[in-house]
């Protein structure tokens, strides 16, 4: 294999997690006077942190949040994964071939560290992933578009930058990559590829991710 490790992100990647997530994000900005149609919700956030909302918010309206809203969403957002949940089609066999392969894989997330253990233990993905393995925008000064978690996870998992690979399904999560000056593989099952710019290779489906790792 030509990579030293495979660096996962999250949020519809390894969880179909974005159709919820944005669905509630929609629902409750535009609850809270901010109207946001589902579409909005995943040009303009998916794949960010959650300070991201808030900037945007703020830049657009003059308004800011809430200091509950980061709470608030991911109280429902959490409840609606324990409900709905499922892992992304195909994820598992990825995962359990690189586990049997030896080859090492992380998760790196904008998600905080909460949500990406809620989403696992639902998904029964869990069991991929022990702490060791788990890294959250939480963990850096700036989420992506910085190279910032990347980098930080290749750091911490002792593989140099340009040995590892990302498999990303947001324009911003493939301009980190780019920044960190990694391989980055974009997910096209939400995502147009058109908005993947700067992504090494494209694919749609994970069974056809293998063959891109090789």
């Amino acid at each position: 294999m030509r990579y030293e490790l495979v660096i996962f992100d999250n949020d519809g990647v390894l969880v179909d997690s974005e159709p919820i997530s944005n669905r509630h994000l929609a629902a409750f900005l535009t609850e809270l006077g901010h109207p946001t149609t589902y579409e909005e919700s995943i040009r303009d956030y998916m794949g960010s942190a959650m300070h991201r909302i808030h900037e945007l918010v703020l830049e657009r309206s003059g308004q800011r949040l809430p200091e509950d809203f980061d709470d608030v969403f991911h109280a429902r957002v959490f409840a609606a994964f324990e409900r709905e949940l499922k892992p992304v089609a195909g994820v598992e066999d990825v995962l359990e071939k690189l586990a049997a392969d030896g080859v090492p894989y992380c998760v790196a997330s904008s998600g905080s560290h909460e949500r990406i253990r809620v989403g696992h233990r639902a998904t029964g993905l869990d069991r991929w992933f022990d702490e060791g393995r788990i890294f959250s925008s939480q963990d850096v000064g700036r989420g992506k578009p910085a190279p910032d978690l990347f980098l930080h996870a290749a750091e911490q998992m002792g593989v140099a930058p340009e040995r590892c690979v990302v498999v990303e399904d947001s324009p911003l999560g493939v301009q980190a990559a780019v920044a960190a000056g990694m391989d980055v593989l974009g997910f096209t099952a939400m995502t147009p590829a058109e908005r993947l710019t700067g992504a090494s290779q494209l694919f749609g489906s994970m069974a056809d991710l293998g063959e891109l790792l090789v």
